[in-house]
């Protein structure tokens, strides 16, 4: 092998290895955007989450309201 195709043959490794490197850094890059939407999207479940329970809770309790004046009423 002569001397210019090895070197043409570790110019196109490191090449090689640098398009590694940046598509690497770029699939790191994503999959941090992808957790941080993640995170986001479970913030925003959590308060949809705690305002159906709240609402839950004040439905039953209006309710409960309701039946003890229904119940005072036929008394």
């Amino acid at each position: 092998m002569t001397d210019d195709r090895m070197i043409q043959l570790l110019e196109e490794i490191r090449d090689l290895q640098r398009q590694h490197v940046e598509r690497y850094a770029e699939a790191l890059r994503n999959q941090q955007e992808s957790i941080r939407l993640q995170q986001d999207g479970l913030r925003r479940v959590r308060v949809v989450l705690a305002l159906a329970a709240f609402a839950a809770i004040l439905a039953v309790a209006m309710l409960v309201l309701l039946l003890l004046r229904v119940m005072a009423v036929l008394r």
